[in-house]
């Protein structure tokens, strides 16, 4: 990890940069692949699997009684720990219920506001160089209990043209309706026009490298919504002396192992604790499986000294993390006036790796900065907000001429009309 001391202000933008690739490049790769998925469906989606994922599948759907068989390969102690990170899961989503809001804004007048769900989502679950089965989880749980008619899972398939058991357990678990083996730009782009293979959906939900990021952004075009722009992962740990630097450095690493362009970023106010920081980074850096990914990750990844908490505190609000550990003397600070994150963990003995499995709050994130305008997946992001009213003869005479008022003064005499039609009508009463 590259050390700075106290870097000034200005340097700020540039120290804080993502290490991600030119988007002109990845813009033309999604747009050639989302034309061709539009025009030709499953067949272009068959071919990019083929030059994307070097694997020719005669089928994209994974059927039922591939699922049921793929359920009963997983280990019975890792199934007893899904089970658990569910039921938390299902807990803290099931407590973010909200009922219906009503209320008479004036006499004769009554507004109110209720969810409902959006019926057809679709889920990214990355396969990659790890099968993420615990964002299934992350995912499919809210929806279920949101009430979402169609689920479908888009997943890539490995080397022997398979989805990994345990992503195919946790989809029967959670209530999935449809598992398809396509990954990257192409499955994005099977969900936002629909295939012979995929559905088509209303909302995309679920993280992914670059290209999924962008072709992600892309579907919105074609009026598809999407969760998040959510990319390669990233962690910025605010630590002081009071930290156990041994603890620091497996958080640190523990998000650098998820790709080469992951980032992450330790602030500190001791030069003394970065090279503690350091030193353990190195010593557990040996014994990883994924050591070559994490290398590449640390790579891109960052020490900051700072003089103080508060320019510690401003330097992370302008970084706006996906994840935010805080393990100072002085949590409260950092916890009461931070800005900017997805999700915050706190103290020693809260590592991030326990939101990314079953404490029970959501990993799925933005990433890249824009924590600073987006939140991180919740139960409201499978439902919609739909507000309703009701007025009585009393409640449009009471407004009634405040609207016509209005309607003229924007020169909109329809709009007025609607309403003077009805005044009138209730003055011959």
């Amino acid at each position: 990890m590259k050390l700075y001391n106290n870097p000034e202000k200005s340097t700020w933008p540039t120290l804080l940069q993502r290490p991600t690739q030119s988007l002109e490049v990845i813009e033309a790769t999604v747009n050639q692949v989302f034309k061709d998925v539009e025009a030709n469906g499953d067949s272009a989606i068959k071919k990019y699997t083929e030059k994307f994922d070097g694997i020719a599948l005669d089928s994209q759907v994974v059927s039922q009684e591939r699922i049921e068989k793929a359920s009963n390969l997983v280990n019975t102690n890792l199934k007893k720990a899904i089970v658990l990170a569910k039921a938390n899961i299902e807990k803290f989503h099931s407590a973010q219920k909200t009922g219906k809001i009503k209320i008479e804004t004036m006499p004769g007048v009554w507004c109110w506001q209720e969810k409902r769900p959006i019926q057809k989502v679709g889920l990214y679950i990355p396969g990659g160089t790890a099968p993420l089965f615990s964002t299934v989880l992350m995912l499919a749980v809210p929806a279920q209990i949101a009430g979402c008619k169609d689920i479908v899972l888009c997943s890539p398939p490995n080397e022997k043209g398979e989805i990994a058991n345990e992503i195919l357990y946790a989809a029967q678990l959670c209530g999935v309706t449809k598992v398809v083996k396509v990954g990257g730009i192409q499955a994005i782009a099977g969900l936002t026009f629909g295939t012979a293979s995929i559905p088509k959906v209303f909302k995309i939900f679920g993280p992914g490298n670059q290209f999924v990021t962008v072709a992600k952004q892309l579907a919105t075009k074609y009026g598809v919504a999407i969760d998040m722009p959510a990319g390669p992962s990233e962690l910025l740990v605010m630590a002081d002396e009071s930290a156990n630097a041994a603890y620091v450095a497996s958080d640190l690493l523990s998000q650098a192992e998820h790709g080469s362009d992951s980032q992450v970023i330790l602030v500190t106010t001791s030069q003394d604790f970065a090279k503690s920081v350091s030193s353990e980074i190195i010593k557990q850096l040996e014994v990883l499986p994924r050591k070559g990914i994490a290398e590449k990750a640390i790579a891109n990844s960052k020490t900051i000294i700072m003089a103080s908490n508060e320019s510690a505190l401003e330097l992370i609000n302008a970084y706006g993390p996906e994840h935010f550990i805080v393990a100072t003397e002085n949590n409260d600070f950092f916890v009461n006036h931070v800005e900017n994150a997805g999700s915050v963990f706190i103290g020693n003995y809260t590592p991030e790796s326990a939101g990314d499995y079953a404490s029970g709050t959501n990993h799925t994130l933005p990433t890249n900065g824009f924590s600073k305008a987006y939140s991180g997946v919740n139960l409201d992001s499978f439902q919609k907000s739909m507000t309703f009213q009701k007025i009585s003869k009393q409640g449009i005479q009471n407004i009634g001429n405040a609207i016509e008022l209005m309607a003229e003064a924007e020169g909109l005499q329809a709009h007025k009309n609607a309403v003077s039609l009805r005044l009138n009508d209730l003055k011959k009463e």
